[in-house]
């Protein structure tokens, strides 16, 4: 049934691209055409997991499967690649990068399978120019603090990383110092770099306990978001305005808002190295 399915959605999408009859629209598209509704779809699919909505979540994996099999049958047109070598590239990859798995190796913990993971791929890339840094391979592109994390995870698996976590929140307090220091000199510069410093030290904290700092930044803004939101409704309550408020009525609705939400939300713990 699930191999009718995908087949199913393969000939529409081949369809749709025909040049003899198909959708003058999708006709259009190409790979670059297609990048930000690729990254709009990851976002969507992204807020439907934190919203633990199945049924938004089954319609946005459906939409990021569309892109992968739009993307294919652009490809097999040009006559570079098709869906079956998309799969089978992929499928092969994971045996070949899970041998406690597909072969007699035993598996460890999960730190272990990482550290297995990251050795095959070396030995697959054996044949390719060398990498000019161990730090190569994570995109420019990625969102500040996913690159941040990655680098910091590449870095840390050859050996370049703190000691403990305690080393690391150190650091942290080292860097709000250099804050507070820039601050009061009043260079603008200084203070720029000294913030993305006490940013990049505030992501390698949260690699240190596996958390996803782009995760926590999400959920601390959406929190941050519905509060603010409350205190909105309070003040319409009340018959008032923001600019009548003061600041000391605004700190109290805001403790107010924080009461009545209540949406303290643990954050969701994940192994940041992921074998992706």
């Amino acid at each position: 049934m699930a191999e009718n399915a995908l087949n199913r959605l393969r000939a529409i999408v081949a369809r749709l691209r025909d040049p003899a009859g198909g959708c003058p629209w999708d006709l259009e598209q190409t790979h670059a055409s297609l990048r930000a509704a690729l990254i709009e779809e990851a976002h969507e699919t992204l807020d439907a997991i934190t919203a633990g909505d199945d049924v938004n979540l089954c319609e946005e994996l459906g939409d990021l499967l569309l892109h992968v099999v739009m993307h294919a049958q652009i490809a097999a047109e040009r006559g570079a690649f098709d869906f079956d070598a998309i799969a089978s590239g992929a499928a092969d990859k994971m045996v070949r990068r899970h041998p406690h798995i597909f072969a007699n190796e035993s598996a460890g913990d999960s730190a272990a399978v990482i550290v297995r993971w990251d050795e095959i791929k070396r030995r697959e890339k054996a044949g390719q120019p060398p990498a000019a840094s161990p730090l190569d391979g994570v995109p420019a592109g990625f969102p500040a603090l996913i690159r941040a994390q990655k680098i910091q995870a590449k870095a840390a698996r050859v050996g370049f990383d703190w000691q403990n976590i305690g080393a690391v929140l150190a650091k942290v307090r080292e860097e709000m110092e250099e804050v507070s220091t820039a601050l009061a000199i009043g260079n603008s510069a200084a203070i720029a770099e000294e913030l993305g410093d006490l940013l990049f030290s505030v992501v390698n904290l949260a690699r240190w306990r596996r958390l996803e700092s782009e995760l926590l930044l999400r959920s601390a803004t959406e929190k941050f978001s519905r509060r603010f939101a409350r205190m909105h409704d309070l003040l319409l309550n009340a018959k008032r305005d923001w600019a009548e408020a003061t600041p000391a009525e605004l700190d109290a609705l805001w403790e107010q808002a924080k009461t009545a939400v209540g949406d303290r939300l643990p954050a969701t713990e994940r192994n940041q190295n992921s074998a992706v």
